[in-house]
């Protein structure tokens, strides 16, 4: 079945839902999985998976929101909207050049003591004392600016951050990606609060043996990079993001070599599949990586015959989903 869907976040509403519908219908949770051809492809089911209490376990990357990367931007956003969070103070000091444990303690104690914590930051003596104010001045500009949406919140924090980020991360242009989509994904939301409240979700937690628990309790669903996927079969799987600009990435465009690793990997992803086979795409996804605008199915279909495909559209109409077969239209 060839599913489109008006956006990311419809591709994963989409797949949670079938994938409550397959379980209601007998399909166990470790005999589904969905396949994406890199990690942060996964990054807003994920979130949609937390929300609605479906466990999974993630091969071939860590889980979104454990990203190290990931953790330092929100907790910036968590101080924002509550000062009093220590957990993210302490996160956020102690990657001002020049702040250790001890030092971070020091000023987290100075904070509570004043009326004015920015103030306070601003003012801290030593080395780390330019750092301190520049974390100052950036959040004290965001507590000043209520109205601003979360996605301009984590554009601002993200301005702030990348040079830290550079200094931390030797792979940081993979972590700034990254962050580019949690900016995608944090335009979905009108408020910090909720933003905030959904990625702070974690999936219900199953023991280690995970797929292979035959309590219904303990059945995982598998997400995985289709590299991961290799000589694995589940009865029911999805790939997602079966767009050209993602699969094939744009960077294979001009690449024979690449586009034909990208294909074989397509064809790895389509047959891992027992008995039901889904492949998801969004349209109208802007790319900030290449400044393209997604919405042409993968160039990997193009020789598959229609009568092979079911092909689905996906439909929101007064918050209800639902979807039509493109023929019946």
């Amino acid at each position: 079945v060839l599913v489109e869907a008006a956006g990311e976040n419809a591709q994963s509403r989409f797949i949670a839902q079938k994938i409550l519908e397959l379980r209601e219908e007998g399909v166990p949770l470790d005999e589904m999985a969905v396949l994406f051809r890199s990690s942060f492809h996964s990054f807003d089911l994920e979130i949609e998976l937390s929300r609605r209490g479906l466990p999974f376990v993630k091969r071939g990357g860590v889980k979104f929101i454990e990203t190290a990367h990931v953790k330092d931007l929100l907790a910036h956003m968590r101080v924002v909207a509550n000062p009093l969070d220590a957990v993210s103070w302490h996160r956020v000091l102690m990657l001002v050049e020049g702040v250790g444990p001890k030092k971070a303690q020091d000023v987290m104690a100075a904070l509570v003591k004043s009326d004015n914590p920015y103030g306070a930051l601003r003012a801290m003596p030593g080395r780390s004392g330019k750092g301190l104010k520049d974390l100052a001045l950036t959040l004290e500009s965001l507590a000043g600016s209520g109205d601003l949406r979360p996605a301009e919140q984590v554009g601002h924090i993200y301005e702030y951050y990348l040079p830290i980020l550079k200094e931390h991360y030797d792979d940081y242009p993979k972590r700034a990606r990254d962050l580019d989509h949690l900016q995608t994904i944090a335009e979905g939301y009108q408020t910090v609060e909720t933003f905030l409240s959904d990625l702070a979700l974690e999936p219900p937690d199953g023991n280690a043996a995970g797929a292979g628990a035959s309590d219904r309790d303990e059945e995982r669903l598998v997400l995985s990079t289709i590299h991961s996927a290799k000589g694995l079969e589940w009865q029911c799987v999805f790939v997602i993001w079966i767009v050209d600009g993602r699969f094939p990435s744009v960077y294979s465009f001009s690449e024979d070599e690449g586009l034909e690793e990208e294909r074989r990997l397509f064809y790895v992803s389509v047959t891992r599949a027992k008995r039901h086979l889904y492949l998801t795409y969004p349209i109208n996804v802007f790319d900030r990586g290449s400044g393209m605008v997604l919405s042409k199915p993968s160039r990997f279909l193009d020789p598959v015959s229609p009568t092979l495909l079911e092909q689905l559209v996906l439909v929101e109409e007064g918050g209800h989903a639902d979807w039509y077969s493109r023929d019946d239209h």
